[in-house]
């Protein structure tokens, strides 16, 4: 019903027009009474009966009709390959196995059931067999949704005043409080206040830092994880080979330049990559390719790859895109990787309703105020950044909303800028594929890449196209409505002269785990506080996440100079940091995340030597190299840009308190 811009559920939502988009849709069964529920953003005040009608309009509709044959394949070839591979990121699988044991344990079920899929899954599909699709479903959809009378729903109003009304009812409250208290019980208050950030500012002491169970440097490998890389070519394209066991899967990531593309369309590169996975082809409407794409492959993404390198001003930028499959859908995953590339036609009402997903998409994101401050941030900072706010910052927003109008007054100058991406980019020049299974399957494959190359020109579009990024850099307040705030501030080493050491990987594991966490987050009241150097970019940028504070947090980002300056810290500390800096460089990764990972190293020129070098500095570093970083550290107290998400009042303090401090852009 869900899960795909296809799917009948979405599809008959989203091409009603009556909301921009899907949140929170489906099972949830981690729960003791598991729910499943349907939300819509971006739905009119007078429209909340007309979405619910369409709803049960549509699961009434799958009662009497059922899927098709080819909607439930595809939903279970996805289903299974998601559960043999296990996916987690680079989160541990142990823990990951664990969490899945518990949800069903904590009710009183058995704690492996969540684990054992294979028989429940043959179970289905034989049931399936043997009753048809309609016969196993339909019931399903009756009893557990149309006819549950324990079914709610919710409406969700904005009110632009509720901030100001609660702000005025807490400081009321707040007054009588006050009011009814003896000067003892207020001289009593300021006491226990004091010693609280006494508390909260005074390091644990070493013997309570002993207790907690610990490796030594010794048990740390001298050497990072090494994976199998072999570089080989196919009708002119560059051919990474990642022999690794793969549980039978091909991993298969295709990049294409996009250092060919014109400055203008550099916005519209979201949307096309979107569009390429939400159309249909000459020959199969968007229904029928979403299925096939379903039951032949492991799916298939699309999107923009940016980068930048270590010792450049220009930035690296592909297009890339990705799908899996077992060893006998090969031939499948790369003539569909294919048609979606050079086959999908762009449709105008499914551009107009992926403009308006895209737009509420960027509304919520930028309300994560850390990301948007960091990628405005470094969009003043490099051309990485520059690239990215294009595509994902407050500037691609602001983009999004004149599409809109655009895509329904010229559609066709939309649909021919789709177009011209699409003939400047794909080429075989600068082509890089990634495969990533074992050497068998690796080797089998080899002739349906070829087929695949097959199928482009071996050169794409006008390649002396320039851009000419402008990076404004200012400090700048983005309005958002908020009662929080997301502070940063960054700069560029490198611009300073700073030669890159693994040391700083340390430093800044250290400073997070003591200063920040110290000042900005137990102090401070934020909920989180961290810094991170690129080692690409150069950049070093501070974020603090859910902060009450703005200009105290500033100070506090400033104030590491000084700390880092007078450090004095014993062995077991350093180790620590140590510890976390191998873990940050070097993290747990699933197969294809290996294979991924080594296509990176490679387009930014990082050789396993280069690894080897950064893990030895690591290791090695000293007291003395933090307490030297505090004088690198000044470039930014003086020289760095400072980027606040935060709610008009909040800004407007900053301002008052240092005049003409932030420009003020209102973003939402």
């Amino acid at each position: 019903m869900l899960g795909t811009p296809a799917s009948p559920l979405e599809k008959a939502l989203m091409d009603s027009g009556l909301g921009e988009a899907l949140f929170h849709s489906g099972l949830s069964d981690d729960i003791l009474q598991p729910a499943f529920g349907i939300g819509m953003k971006g739905v009119a005040a007078d429209k909340t009966v007309e979405v619910e009608e369409l709803l049960l309009k549509t699961l009434n509709r799958l009662v009497d009709e059922g899927f098709t044959a080819e909607a439930v394949e595809a939903s279970i070839n996805t289903y299974e390959l998601s559960l043999r591979e296990n996916k987690t990121a680079s989160y541990s699988r142990g823990l990951s196995l664990m969490l899945c044991s518990v949800a069903k344990w904590v009710y009183g079920g058995d704690p492996f059931e969540a684990l054992r899929f294979a028989k429940p899954l043959e179970a289905l599909k034989e049931r399936i067999a043997n009753e048809g699709v309609k016969g196993v479903f339909s019931p399903l959809i009756k009893k557990f949704i149309l006819d549950n009378t324990h079914r709610v729903t919710v409406e969700l109003q904005p009110d632009n005043e509720k901030g100001v009304k609660d702000e005025a009812a807490e400081a009321e409250r707040l007054a009588k409080v006050k009011a009814s208290m003896t000067k003892e019980d207020i001289a009593e208050l300021v006491r226990a206040t004091e010693e609280l950030r006494v508390r909260q500012e005074t390091p644990d002491p070493p013997e309570a830092l002993r207790a907690v169970p610990r490796l030594s440097l010794k048990d740390i490998p001298k050497e990072p994880i090494y994976v199998p890389i072999a570089v080989g070519e196919i009708n002119g394209a560059t051919v990474l080979r990642h022999d690794i066991f793969t549980n039978g899967v091909l991993y298969t990531e295709v990049a294409f330049d996009m250092s060919t593309l014109r400055a203008d369309l550099l916005p519209l590169v979201p949307l096309f990559c979107e569009s390429l996975l939400g159309m249909g082809t000459k020959d199969m409407d968007f229904v029928e390719l979403s299925q096939v794409i379903g039951r032949k492959t492991g799916g298939i993404s699309v999107s923009a790859c940016v980068s930048s390198v270590h010792g450049k001003k220009e930035a690296l930028t592909y297009l890339m895109i990705q799908s899996k499959g077992m060893a006998n859908q090969i031939a499948d995953v790369l003539n569909l990787m294919k048609v979606v590339l050079k086959d999908v036609q762009f449709n105008e009402q499914r551009v107009q309703q992926l403009v308006s997903r895209l737009k509420s998409d960027m509304e919520s994101q930028v309300v994560v105020g850390c990301m948007t401050a960091s990628i405005r941030m470094n969009g003043m900072l490099n051309v990485e950044g520059w690239l990215r706010e294009q595509s994902t910052g407050v500037s691609y927003l602001n983009y999004l909303r004149s599409l809109e109008k655009l895509v329904e007054d010229d559609w066709p100058a939309v649909c021919q800028s789709l177009e011209d991406i699409r003939s400047a980019v794909l080429g075989r020049k600068g082509v890089i594929v990634n495969l990533t299974a074992d050497e068998k399957i690796l080797t089998s494959a080899e002739p349906h890449v070829s087929n695949f190359l097959d199928a482009f020109p071996e050169t794409s579009g006008d390649r002396t196209c320039t851009w000419n990024p402008v990076l404004h850099r200012v400090n700048e307040g983005l309005v958002i409505p908020t009662k929080v705030n997301y502070v940063g501030k960054a700069a560029c080493l490198y611009d300073a002269g700073y030669e890159m050491d693994g040391c700083v990987f340390v430093i800044t594991e250290y400073i997070n785990e003591t200063w920040l966490s110290d000042r900005v987050r137990v102090s401070g009241g934020a909920y989180r506080c961290s810094c991170y150097f690129d080692e690409y970019s150069g950049v070093f940028s501070y974020l603090s996440d859910r902060d009450p504070n703005l200009l105290k947090t500033l100070d506090n980002y400033d104030g590491t100079v000084e700390f880092l300056k007078n450090l004095e810290l014993d062995d077991e500390a350093l180790t620590k940091a140590i510890f976390a800096a191998i873990k940050e460089t070097d993290p747990y990764e699933l197969p294809d995340a290996k294979g991924f990972s080594s296509m990176r190293h490679y387009i930014q020129g990082v050789t396993w030597e280069k690894r080897q070098q950064r893990r030895e500095q690591i290791l090695s570093t000293s007291v003395e190299d933090l307490r030297k970083f505090g004088s690198v550290l000044e470039y930014v107290r003086d020289s760095g840009v400072v980027v606040a998400v935060a709610s008009a009042d909040d800004i407007a303090a900053a301002n008052e308190a240092k005049p003409g401090f932030l420009d003020v852009v209102k973003v939402l």
